[in-house]
């Protein structure tokens, strides 16, 4: 399990995702599924890849701390001002939170911060912990293009049925 996609090669460009976005979004969601369970936040899956279909770094929420976001664990594993950064994807099975309780920063400010300009989800982020939080907003307000699949929203969600049920 988790292992680079097969089918996975180069990101799409733009808002316009193609079949290795799905893919490498796919094992975003696939390592949601390794995050310990948690009633109090989202089991949330990362991975940061190359313009040329290279995966940099990978995580998920609680990897090492238990306040661990996933993007925050991916973004960690690489060196700050990485220039691979700027022209880089990172696919998050959740929508990069924009408000947190448990850090000063939240995973839209890393990644605008670390030169990242494409981010692709699967799943909104629901009112479940933070009320009125909008990643996606404050992430293309910072001129990053998000992107959302919501074909992949069902395998985003299924760990965390616990906490949102069927919701979507």
């Amino acid at each position: 399990m988790s292992t680079t996609p097969a089918s996975a090669s180069a990101p799409g460009i733009g808002r316009k995702p193609n079949s290795a976005d799905r893919a490498w979004l796919a094992l975003a969601c696939e390592l949601a599924t390794l995050c310990p369970p948690s009633t109090t936040a989202f089991s949330v899956g990362a991975v940061i890849v190359a313009a040329d279909g290279t995966e940099l770094a990978r995580g998920y929420s609680r990897e090492d701390d238990p306040l661990d976001h996933a993007e925050e664990a991916a973004l960690a594993k690489l060196p700050a001002g990485d220039p691979r950064l700027g022209n880089a994807t990172i696919y998050s099975s959740l929508e990069p939170c924009a408000r947190r309780a448990s850090r000063p920063v939240p995973c839209a400010q890393l990644i605008r911060d670390s030169g990242i300009r494409r981010v692709v989800t699967a799943w909104r982020e629901p009112d479940t912990f933070v009320l009125g939080a909008d990643g996606t907003e404050l992430l293309q307000v910072a001129g990053v293009t998000v992107v959302e699949l919501p074909e992949l929203a069902d395998a985003a969600q299924t760990p965390n049925r616990h906490l949102v049920g069927g919701d979507r």
